[in-house]
């Protein structure tokens, strides 16, 4: 045991200001551990938030809310940078208002500070936004921004876009911490983004492989081309988000392209334009067999400005339908409104095969369409053949008796009636050669009498008129009218109907072409608006000159109740 003294001695004792500063300190301390054990657990959460979202759009808005609350930070964005490379073509927000960024207008294209993370894609922290040598200045109605932090977003090797976060509450600075938190979340947001664009693009495969199958089998069971064009338009500007959607065909005989289908805004603009190779986007995506894309199809150089049918539209694509020989089937055109982005390679592929696939079927289509007319042809032979071998021989064998019969009849009426009963069977016989020489004749598989190409003139303008005309022939076509005279009706009917198509307005339109045996008469009637005084008239002209050049006359006269009623006729040549 110690001494008594050494028991009495005073004991050493801490400065009590010591002691509470050490206790501080520890406190300190292990509400930093806390701080920071609680922003660990926030980050993982914003992690695992982040990552479970497979939309896109929702998943750019997952990763704007997760860098606001880890870094507290009042005010964030996400910009996504555009195809060049250079400019923003997408931008989330939050901590503004939907009335604030109407009254601020356009969103940033990456200008400033913003730009510069563009351009050097590396974090980027300030005290003061103005202070910068980048600075851009805000536009009116902004809310004033001073402290920022921006970090790159990478998906795979490339930059995707950038996180913007300005105002930490609580006025501080952002500091290292947060800049260090903001790269790990931007990490996992490119792992979250490439999944959601994977996952995106699975669907958007899947969408053109269901319309793909759809048009193929409406094309095989016999549906309408019509029809089917009409659903490749719908099908097209559904999954590519298009304000309009559009389908042109090449004309015959034309280095020009008739749109057929249009379908969207401002659809009635476009539908039935005859449309040059050179001045227009489908043309030259036509002429060059590859997609041909625009920035503005209301202002770009490439495409004629009448008639204006572009307004309030901006990115243009058009794709060709197929690109095999003997050329594109016809055109796909496919417009945004104003303002949207453009079109990109990632979307025109898809577009672009899926417009192949609907020309294959489109041939496969024609090509059964040809074995059934074969079949048809056959069988028209057959009928033909029967026709000529029995029908006529026994109707001429009738004649024959008949006639011979009459010269042994005294009673006067009684042989008047045999006469005119051989004069109906010899016209009879003339109707039955003339049915022949229509069921026979044929060139690579389509019919070359004149009622078939009729046919076939009303049938090819029945898209560019928007309706089919109503069709009436009467006499022996075929068979009185001369292959000479033929041959000029036909453009002359394709003529009338142009100009219906292009000047008219009209609703309907009747065509009649008849023959008596002394002439052939083309009656064309619409109800549209008639001929103005001053309009051009090269057309008709040209139509007047076939007529006298074979004897005959062009007549205009104004329709029941408005239109224009157009006879072109001509005599035929006497035996």
């Amino acid at each position: 045991m110690g001494s008594p003294e050494e028991s009495q001695a005073p004991r050493v004792r801490l400065p009590q200001l010591r002691l509470d500063e050490l206790l501080g300190e520890l406190q300190a301390r292990l509400d930093a551990a806390r701080g920071t054990r609680d922003r660990v657990h926030s980050l993982l959460e914003a992690v695992l938030s982040v990552g479970r979202e497979l939309d896109l759009e929702q998943a750019l808005r997952s990763i704007v809310e997760a860098a606001a609350t880890l870094v507290d930070a009042e005010y964030a964005a996400l910009g996504v940078i555009g195809p060049d490379g250079k400019r923003l073509s997408a931008f989330h927000t939050i901590g503004v208002t939907e009335e604030q960024i109407a009254r601020i207008g356009p969103f940033p294209e990456g200008h400033g500070i913003l730009g510069e993370l563009i351009r050097h894609p590396e974090p980027l922290r300030l005290a003061k936004i103005s202070q910068h040598p980048e600075s851009y200045g805000f536009p009116a109605h902004h809310p004033p921004m001073n402290t920022f932090v921006g970090v790159p977003i990478r998906v795979r090797d490339q930059v995707f876009g950038n996180l913007y976060l300005t105002e930490k509450r609580g006025g501080v600075q952002f500091d290292e911490e947060d800049e260090s938190v903001l790269a790990t979340l931007a990490v996992a947001a490119g792992v979250a983004i490439d999944n959601a664009r994977l996952y995106e693009e699975s669907r958007l495969r899947e969408r053109w492989l269901q319309a793909n199958a759809e048009i193929t089998h409406d094309l095989m069971s016999g549906r309408a081309r019509t029809d089917v064009l009409r659903l490749i338009a719908e099908r097209a500007g559904e999954i590519t988000g298009s304000a309009l959607a559009a389908v042109a065909l090449p004309m015959e005989d034309t280095a020009s392209l008739a749109v057929e289908i249009a379908v969207g805004m401002d659809a009635e603009a476009h539908r039935g334009l005859v449309l040059p190779m050179d001045r227009s986007l489908m043309g030259l995506a036509f002429s060059e067999a590859a997609p041909v894309t625009s920035e503005d199809a209301a202002h770009d150089a490439r495409i004629s400005r009448e008639p204006v049918r572009f307004e309030g539209l901006g990115p243009a694509v058009a794709v060709p339908i197929g690109t095999g020989e003997p050329g594109p089937r016809g055109v796909v055109l496919l417009a945004r409104k104003a303002g949207q982005p453009m079109f990109t390679d990632m979307e025109t592929m898809p577009l672009q095969a899926f417009a192949a696939q609907a020309a294959i079927a489109m041939e496969l289509a024609e090509r059964r369409q040809d074995a059934e007319q074969i079949a048809v042809l056959k069988d028209r032979d057959r009928i033909a053949r029967d026709l000529h071998d029995l029908a006529i021989q026994r109707l001429f064998a009738t004649g024959m008796t008949l006639q011979s019969a009459g010269r042994f009849i005294d009673h006067q009426e009684a042989a008047e009636r045999v006469v005119r009963a051989v004069d109906d069977l010899d016209e009879t016989i003339k109707i039955i050669r003339s049915t022949i020489f229509g069921l026979r004749a044929r060139e690579g598989g389509a019919g070359t009498g004149l009622r078939a190409r009729v046919v076939r003139v009303v049938g090819e303008a029945a898209p560019v008129l928007g309706f089919a005309p109503s069709v009436r022939m009467e006499g022996l076509l075929d068979t009185d009218v001369p292959q000479e005279i033929a041959a000029h009706v036909e453009p002359v009917l394709s003529e009338a109907l142009t100009n219906i198509a292009r000047h008219a307005g009209a609703d309907r339109t009747d065509v009649v072409l008849e023959t008596d045996g002394r002439e052939v008469r083309l009656t064309v009637t619409d109800n549209g608006v008639g001929i103005p005084p001053g309009g051009r008239r090269s057309g008709l002209r040209n139509m007047a000159e076939r007529a006298e050049q074979l004897g005959g006359a062009l007549d205009l006269d104004t329709g029941p109740a408005s239109g224009t009623v157009l006879a072109w006729h001509v005599p035929l040549p006497r035996e």
